[in-house]
């Protein structure tokens, strides 16, 4: 009994010691990629502050630019490694999968990494120009929009990571499917449910007007759907595979 609590022990600190060395790996390549971009960190806020065409940003204490510059630089250094960072992650759990899970991991990180950026994209090049049309339409001749650096970058860092992570649902929806967590069936029953927490979701994420509301519900809809396409195919093929092996046993 003692040699088996030890055993497992051992096996808690080997997890531990491996979820570190993990943690490690990716804190050095952010540190990397981070020091690599903040070689490039004008021409990325320059990117940044594209859509909002000529506006000038502007810093209230003497250290807000370089320490403003310095977050971007670190938070380009996430995005540019987050394949290497969701790889770390499931390379990480995937000894705890059964044999059918783990062959869902390549698609998966491919997904998760392609689906991350394509959220970005949509929500640089759709939302987040009507989002700033919005919060400078209440200029007027005594009220101008001066931005600071670091309430900007973390205004359009936030905007367009939260649609890259709401980007993930399929993905999500077709990995639980695909181990057997959930049903296309209870997808369906709980779409009244779902399309309230997306609504609540994009009040919260969006500027309070209905048209950049709705232009992150309309994505967010479509990509349920296809979870649930997703689901409904990995239980046909599941069923298929069952039918095959009842035949080939009788």
């Amino acid at each position: 009994m003692v040699a088996k609590n030890k055993e497992d022990e051992m096996s808690l600190f080997g997890h531990l010691d491996e979820l570190r060395k993990r943690f490690i790996i990716i804190a050095a390549l952010i540190l990397v990629a981070a020091i690599a971009s903040f070689a490039f960190v004008d021409g990325i806020l320059a990117f940044l502050t594209a859509p909002a065409g000529e506006m000038s940003l502007i810093y209230t204490t003497p250290a807000e630019a370089f320490m403003a510059q310095i977050r971007l630089a670190f938070t380009a250094g996430a995005v540019l490694t987050l394949p290497i960072t969701f790889y770390q992650v499931l390379a990480f759990i995937m000894p705890a999968l059964r044999r059918v899970e783990r062959r869902t991991i390549v698609p998966l990180l491919i997904f998760m990494n392609l689906l991350f950026f394509l959220g970005m994209a949509f929500s640089y090049y759709i939302v987040f120009p009507f989002a700033l049309i919005f919060f400078m339409g209440f200029e007027t001749e005594t009220l101008q929009p001066l931005f600071t650096i670091s309430h900007y970058i973390s205004f359009v860092v936030t905007f367009l990571i939260s649609f890259g992570v709401v980007f993930q649902i399929p993905v999500v929806f077709w990995f639980l499917g695909r181990i057997g967590l959930i049903s296309s069936q209870f997808l369906r029953n709980k779409r009244k449910f779902a399309i309230l927490v997306m609504a609540v979701l994009s009040a919260v994420i969006t500027p309070p007007d209905i048209f950049s509301q709705l232009l992150m519900v309309a994505p967010l809809l479509v990509l349920y759907e296809i979870g649930v396409i997703l689901v409904r195919l990995t239980e046909r093929k599941r069923r298929r595979k069952a039918e095959k092996e009842a035949k080939e046993q009788s």
